[in-house]
């Protein structure tokens, strides 16, 4: 593929340029906010669920949501002609292997480390898309990323130092695996609409950690999978699986289409921010930390975007 400023051809033929990349932001922003509510619902699940347990969960809910939705809206001929086999392979690494990994890093290290790692994800993304020759670097481009990665850094209070070693790793390679498994779900699957993208690799992904839950519940502590469910964690689990996954990823898958990985990935770092107003509403505080830092981060998806003025004709004298 030809190196271009832009990732993606628009998702809509004959449509403004400006269109896709509004959309793209909107669905950014969109997929952050309802990923942010996983945060007071995991709080709340954990008292009672062991991670790995609470993610297969998830997992298992999401996917279960999502086939019904796919093929009600794309058709029955979507969802058996899609390609499965592909679709196992990059959501079991991308987002199951990721995710695992992600809750590994921060059982070794702290919150505070893994959300450092995770501010990198602007750049993961384009150096991805750089890879493939999918992406021009400009200097507005770099602005923009270093805002966002400084923004995140800002937001997430990373900047006041964090532990390193095997968890920090951990982190690295989940915040890499989410990154490329964005890329390539645009990539396999041109014909398949945010839904079904989001389906077929989050089956995939509900594979992968599956396998791990049942390794660790023949060959592990038994506490790492036993669970003690209450009536109370219904809606919360609902909240976590369908709205903070299903929700949020194919708003996410539906970004990345748009405005590709690197771009897309910009928004993550604002999320912190976006957890602080359900945390709001819910009679936390403000935090002018976050506040900032998700306005450095707006600023640099701003910049990211922006395109120099072009000069008219110069007039004769």
């Amino acid at each position: 593929m030809a190196i271009s400023p832009d990732p993606v051809r628009p998702a809509f033929a004959g449509a403004h340029a400006g269109a896709p990349v509004l959309a793209g932001n909107i669905l950014g922003v969109a997929s952050m906010v309802t990923w942010a509510t996983a945060f007071p619902a995991a709080e709340f699940l954990l008292q009672s669920w062991p991670p790995l347990a609470l993610i297969t969960a998830r997992l298992i809910i999401a996917v279960l949501f999502l086939l019904p939705v796919w093929v009600l809206m794309d058709g029955t001929r979507a969802a058996l002609t899609a390609r499965w086999g592909r679709g196992i392979i990059v959501g079991g690494i991308g987002f199951g292997v990721g995710t695992y990994l992600l809750l590994v890093a921060q059982d070794l290290t702290d919150p505070v480390t893994v959300a450092l790692i995770a501010s990198c994800g602007p750049l993961a993304g384009t150096l991805i898309e750089l890879a493939n020759r999918q992406r021009q670097l400009t200097g507005r481009f770099a602005i923009g990323m270093g805002a966002s990665i400084l923004g995140g850094a800002i937001a997430t209070n990373a900047l006041s130092g964090s532990d390193i070693g095997i968890g920090a790793a951990c982190a690295v390679v989940s915040v890499a695996f989410f990154s490329w498994g964005s890329h390539r779900v645009v990539v396999d699957f041109p014909d398949l609409t945010p839904i079904g993208r989001t389906t077929i690799t989050l089956a995939g992904a509900l594979i992968a950690v599956g396998a791990i839950c049942l390794g660790v519940a023949l060959f592990g502590p038994a506490a790492a999978v036993a669970i003690s469910p209450k009536t109370a964690d219904i809606a919360p689990l609902l909240l976590y699986a369908v709205v903070s996954m299903a929700v949020s990823q194919a708003f996410w898958l539906g970004s990345v289409g748009r405005l590709g990985v690197a771009l897309a990935s910009f928004h993550m770092n604002v999320a912190p921010f976006y957890v602080m107003l359900i945390m709001l509403a819910m009679g936390d505080s403000w935090d002018w930390t976050k506040a900032t830092g998700a306005a450095i981060v707006g600023l640099g998806v701003i910049i990211a975007q922006s395109r120099p003025r072009r000069r008219g004709p110069v007039a004769p004298v």
